[in-house]
């Protein structure tokens, strides 16, 4: 485990509500290549926060990465809609070109 995954899951431990903990263990799972442990992590992270705009993105770029274009585009799809709600037009638009480029 690399430094900064381990500082990430201290962290976690002691701040299991902040959202932006496990978006960024997932992130490190990611660049790892480890996919599922990322898909567990971007999980935790919209359920801790479902306007959590960049946890769609991430999740989209894995599942897209190990081949599921269908469900990187539902997790597009949604995240989309999150962005609208919150007024993160952004997001909406990175997801966007993410989901027209699947």
């Amino acid at each position: 485990m690399n430094d900064r995954l381990a500082q990430l899951q201290d962290m976690h431990a002691s701040d299991p509500s902040d959202a932006f903990i496990p978006y960024g263990i997932a992130l490190e799972h990611f660049k790892a290549g480890d996919h599922a442990a990322a898909l567990t992590w971007l999980d935790k992270t919209l359920s801790l926060d479902p306007h959590y705009c960049y946890a769609y993105f991430q999740k989209a770029k894995v599942l897209s990465d190990r081949g599921d274009d269908d469900e990187a585009r539902a997790v597009l799809e949604t995240g989309m809609r999150a962005a609208v709600e919150v007024h993160d037009e952004h997001a909406r638009g990175e997801m966007a070109e993410l989901l027209a480029s699947l």
